[in-house]
């Protein structure tokens, strides 16, 4: 399974993009759609969008990668695209680690979209940002066939 054009856009919007190199909430230099900056790249002229798209598929693979290897369960392709977003943005350690994981792989589609809901926060506190990806990554889970279910 691939991510999807809609799970690409949620992953863009959610990150926003940026041109030039810019330090991450924990201070790691990060360019276009959220790519942290890997020793020995430079980005001197910054990036434009098409560049940072390309990027941004490229790095969308491993987290695609990490779904794939993770989840033992039938996935429909709103939430194939909801967890690749997941990880994308938090890492594929917070999702191997995760009660999220640990429902869904137990076949508790429901219990594991709520869980989606709960990392909104950053520091202790909710973050605005946050809380409208999960809401996001929510609403491509749930949407379309039944969670649980997947198109034939």
């Amino acid at each position: 399974m691939e991510l999807s054009e809609e799970g690409l856009e949620l992953i863009k919007t959610s990150e926003g993009f940026r041109s030039q190199v810019y330090q991450d909430v924990v201070g790691i230099p990060t360019i276009g759609y959220g790519h942290r900056v890997l020793p020995g790249e430079s980005f001197p002229n910054g990036v434009d969008e098409a560049q940072a798209t390309a990027i941004l598929t490229n790095d969308v693979q491993g987290a695609e990668q990490a779904v794939t290897r993770l989840v033992t369960v039938a996935l429909t392709q709103g939430q194939f695209d909801a967890l690749v977003d997941f990880c994308f943005n938090l890492g594929e350690e917070r999702l191997a680690e995760s009660t999220l994981l640990k429902d869904l792989n137990a076949g508790q589609y429901d219990a594991a979209a709520q869980q989606l809901l709960l990392w909104d926060h950053a520091g202790g506190v909710v973050v605005a940002g946050l809380k409208a990806r999960r809401q996001a990554e929510f609403q491509l889970w749930t949407q379309g066939e039944a969670a649980g279910q997947t198109a034939s």
